[in-house]
């Protein structure tokens, strides 16, 4: 898996990424390569549920993320849209600094495949994902933030 990459392509799906306002809310970064994709972001108390674990929707928003930038990575005139998403919550996190990492496991046509692993602070993993995702026919445009 080739995460550390210097395509323009690559870079701009960073940048698309992490200009998102929701990937600012969560003060989220994202390192894109070929067929992968890694997701991090520091929990804060506004992300924890009331028994003191993070919410379920970040570790849904981490593994999304991943697996969908993974599959974008192939994708390089629309950005995709994920058409079904499927999370295996393992263990719960009191907190600390998160990373899922997505992988595109098949593609065929405008289909796409991709699954994600998020791991916590010491690498115990805490959840697993798997998504369907499509071309949305939004262009790879500066218009959306793909610069």
């Amino acid at each position: 898996m080739s995460i550390a990459s210097e395509s323009p392509h690559f870079l701009c799906l960073q940048t698309l990424f992490e200009n998102a306002p929701v990937s600012r809310l969560y003060g989220a970064r994202a390192i894109v390569g070929e067929g992968s994709a890694t997701v991090t972001f520091r929990t804060r108390p506004e992300f924890m549920h009331a028994a003191g674990g993070v919410h379920g929707s970040a570790y849904f928003r981490m593994l999304d993320d991943a697996a969908f930038f993974a599959a974008n990575s192939r994708e390089h005139d629309y950005l995709l849209a994920t058409l079904q998403f499927n999370v295996q919550f393992l263990r719960p996190c009191r907190g600390g600094m998160l990373t899922a990492t997505g992988t595109l496991t098949h593609q065929s046509g405008r289909i796409f495949f991709a699954q994600a692993e998020l791991r916590g602070e010491h690498d115990q993993l805490l959840a697993t994902g798997a998504g369907i995702f499509t071309r949305s026919g939004v262009p790879l445009s500066g218009e959306i933030g793909y610069r």
